[in-house]
């Protein structure tokens, strides 16, 4: 196998989702565009949930963990993308490589449950709001965080840890712009069927049961707002779901798409344009969809913005 000059012979090299051309040029500036916003929309989200003492619920402290997640999930993605496309390299060390495949599953992974946990949180507080301080209280709250945090983390860690240990004995070319699971294992040069299985099994609980919750939760949440009476309470909340089931559909749409088919399936150009949803484009709507129309989130930025001045 030929390595580039910067490249040792164990490296992985990464094709990565622009060639130098003028058009992936500047879908490549739009995707560095897209990076900054993330990071400073959701560094800014954490900044006022910490600041302002009327953020200080369990949905915002929720809120605060997604952009948290999401924060991280892009950092671990694109500056390596970056990387590699300007300085015309494409290799990646298996260090790096497993670093990136248990960064990314205990992000992608506590970000689906964390999607349950608040899903749950919206349908406590529209159905059951005289009850909400109760049944959402700050130890059940941290107990959600911590136990979607821990979950991801031994999902990343046993698929990293699994992975990197097949041998690769002919090609370690990977058709995508980060490490992913599912493109390693079709590399692999030994019997993974007992892997794909237990991975399809990590799939349904980490992907599958989540997104049932979310599900169930909307659905007795559209049940409540269709027994309200006042139309334009009943607009603003059918408004407010769809938004939150739009990027949720995405996020989960798009991983379900990646992680649960074959491994035997060829990895295609639409594969990383898939994986491109849920690693660049979801975390900079998330603050959007989840924060920016709040108006208690409005009214903090503005306070915020009346000390700066």
């Amino acid at each position: 196998m030929e390595t580039p000059n910067n490249a040792t012979a164990v490296d992985f090299l990464l094709l990565g989702l622009f060639s130098h051309t003028q058009a992936h040029l500047f879908l490549f500036s739009m995707v560095l565009a897209i990076f900054a916003a993330s990071l400073m929309g959701n560094t800014l989200m954490i900044l006022l949930i910490c600041r302002d003492p009327r953020l200080h619920t369990p949905m915002y402290f929720l809120l605060s963990q997604l952009s948290l997640m999401d924060m991280m999930l892009v950092s671990t993605i694109i500056p390596k993308m970056a990387a590699n496309y300007l300085m015309s390299t494409r290799s990646i060390s298996p260090v790096g490589c497993g670093s990136q495949i248990f960064l990314f599953l205990t992000l992608a992974g506590g970000e689906c449950f964390l999607l349950a946990a608040m899903s749950y949180d919206r349908y406590v507080a529209i159905c059951y709001p005289l009850r909400y301080h109760v049944l959402m209280s700050p130890k059940l709250c941290a107990y959600l965080t911590l136990g979607s945090w821990l979950l991801g983390a031994s999902d990343g860690l046993m698929q990293a840890g699994t992975i990197l240990s097949f041998p690769f004995c002919h090609s370690r070319t990977i058709n995508h712009f980060f490490c992913e699971a599912p493109s390693l294992v079709r590399l692999a040069c030994a019997n993974t069927k007992v892997f794909e299985f237990f991975m399809y099994i990590c799939c349904v609980l980490m992907l599958l049961i989540p997104l049932s919750l979310v599900l169930a939760s909307y659905s007795l949440i559209l049940a409540a707002v269709l027994r309200m009476r006042s139309s334009a309470a009943r607009k603003k909340a059918f408004a407010t779901c769809s938004s939150h089931l739009a990027v949720v559909g995405m996020f989960y749409g798009a991983i379900i798409f990646i992680y649960m088919r074959p491994k035997s399936h060829q990895p295609e150009v639409g594969d990383k344009v898939v994986s491109a949803f849920y690693t660049i484009f979801t975390p900079v709507l998330n603050p959007l969809i989840y924060s920016v129309r709040n108006k208690e989130v409005k009214g903090a930025l503005r306070k915020w913005l009346q000390k700066v001045a």
